[in-house]
């Protein structure tokens, strides 16, 4: 069932805040269960309840429904249709997990001591991405924890990858321009400002930051990824402009950092002669799982798959997401969940040809649910 979903969502993948079919699917699959939609939210969310045979507190479980602006490269019959969109991150895994976990919910509502508000949100991928709308909209309205999963194809099917605390980084996007009064000739560099050559001095100097003015035991890291300058061999230009992103596990080293940037880039300018722009994007947070909900998980997975089924996460990934804007929230974990069964679904996530071993989706849909049902039985005790 939840394979025959994944992969229809996977045929057919819409991005961030645009996925009017996907939705429409998941909604109308969801109403043959016997479930009732509320939304929209966020342009294109929506969230249905589990309510148990008991009263008690309300708790989420968030998926996320869009897809990638790339081009899917597997060539399988199940590959996207949509010429330049693909399932490449794993959220139509996502997707059908959570609706396997609305199913089991229901089926054991005689366990459940409260509710569980199961939501399906757009664009995690781009920024701003829809989780602050979401939660701006009223998703969280009355909920005590909130959870989520993450495929992972460096785990094996059947393992859960478990992390106290950062599980992913907080992540900023820089953009920096770097303007002169006029351009010039590369033969006599003296007689304007070297726009080039200033822009690479203070990219050198971010790339100083890290690790002097941090505490080298905390993970940060600013990388450039785009450089656009003139188009002659013999002229300097009059603005170049780069950018990429900061990421930084501490919330609190992502704003030092970013202040530092800002006043690296106009002092630069300033003792050069140029004017130098800083643009930052909208700042996503790092995922931090919250210990309380943490130990819910572990319990979970030791008594249904054994505790040789967990993966201890040693270090934080540097990759965003934004179920963090969630946990600012309410309290909560995010579990990474196991997909590779073999070469064709060990490919890194968002590479051309990333896919899942299907035989983790059953799995994934029952540990969480189990999650949801002791952390209410827990909260209603």
């Amino acid at each position: 069932m939840l394979t025959g979903l994944r992969r229809h969502l996977h045929q057919y993948p819409e991005v961030g805040f645009e996925e009017h079919e996907t939705s429409k699917y998941i909604r109308n699959w969801l109403a043959l269960q016997g479930f009732t939609s509320h939304g929209p939210l966020a342009k294109t969310g929506f969230y249905v309840e589990v309510s148990g045979v008991l009263p008690g507190p309300t708790i989420g479980y968030r998926a996320d429904m869009d897809a990638l602006p790339a081009q899917d490269g597997k060539g399988l019959e199940y590959a996207s249709r949509n010429d330049g969109v693909a399932h490449l991150c794993g959220h139509d895994a996502h997707t059908a997990v959570a609706c396997g976990v609305a199913t089991l919910l229901r089926e054991q509502q005689d366990r459940l001591r409260g509710t569980v508000r199961v939501f399906f949100q757009p664009n995690e991928e781009s920024n701003p991405s829809g989780a602050p709308v979401m939660i701006d909209e009223g998703v969280l309205d009355g909920l005590e924890s909130v959870y989520a999963i993450h495929v992972d194809p460096t785990i094996a099917v059947g393992r859960f990858g478990l992390r106290d605390g950062a599980l992913t980084a907080g992540c900023l996007t820089f953009r920096v321009k770097v303007i002169a009064g006029q351009a010039g000739h590369s033969a006599r560099p003296h007689e304007t400002v070297d726009t080039v050559w200033l822009a690479t001095q203070i990219l050198h100097q971010f790339y100083q930051l890290v690790g002097r003015i941090t505490d080298s035991r905390r993970t940060a890291i600013i990388t450039a990824t785009r450089f656009n300058a003139g188009e002659a061999y013999n002229v300097i230009p009059m603005s170049v402009e780069f950018g990429g992103t900061l990421r930084c596990t501490d919330a609190e080293a992502l704003v030092y950092l970013r202040d530092k940037m800002r006043r690296v880039a106009g002092s630069m300018g300033a003792l050069y002669g140029a004017d130098v722009d800083i643009d930052y994007g909208t700042p996503l947070p790092p995922v931090v799982n919250t210990r309380y909900e943490m130990k819910t998980v572990r319990a979970a997975v030791s008594a249904i798959y054994g505790e040789e089924s967990i993966r201890e996460i040693p270090v934080p990934s540097l990759g965003g997401e934004d179920f963090a804007f969630y946990l600012e929230e309410v309290p909560g974990a995010m579990v990474r969940i196991g997909s590779a069964g073999g070469p064709e679904s060990r490919y890194p996530l968002h590479h051309d040809r990333f896919d899942i071993d299907e035989a983790a989706l059953p799995p994934a849909a029952r540990l969480m649910t189990e999650v949801l049902i002791r952390d209410l039985e827990k909260r209603a005790a």
